[in-house]
């Protein structure tokens, strides 16, 4: 597991850049606030339920959640299942929004 920080993603994102990012927060946090990631919830994480995932074992996936945590602990899942490069977004949703709201 590798780290970024929001202002290094939201260059990348602002370039124009293909990201694999996944919001790994539950759905109610999603439509409240989200910043484009495609959501695929920790808990699905923990039970294995991945296969929406499969085709990025390869390709860096950036996670992200509301604080860092659940994103890292989902991170090290991801790479216990053989995922390449998975990157945790230190500081989640809270940092991006203290950085560009």
């Amino acid at each position: 597991m590798n780290t970024i920080t929001v202002q290094d993603l939201k260059k990348r994102i602002d370039s124009g850049e293909k990201i694999n990012l996944i919001d790994v927060r539950e759905p109610a946090e999603y439509d409240e606030y989200n910043i484009g990631g495609k959501l695929v919830p920790l808990g699905k994480i923990q039970n294995m339920e991945v296969e929406e995932l499969e085709s990025l074992k390869e390709e860096e996936v950036i996670l992200h959640c509301r604080s860092g945590k659940r994103s890292a602990t989902a991170c090290l899942l991801l790479d216990a299942m053989g995922f390449q490069n998975t990157v945790n977004v230190e500081g989640g949703v809270m940092a991006w929004q203290e950085a560009f709201e």
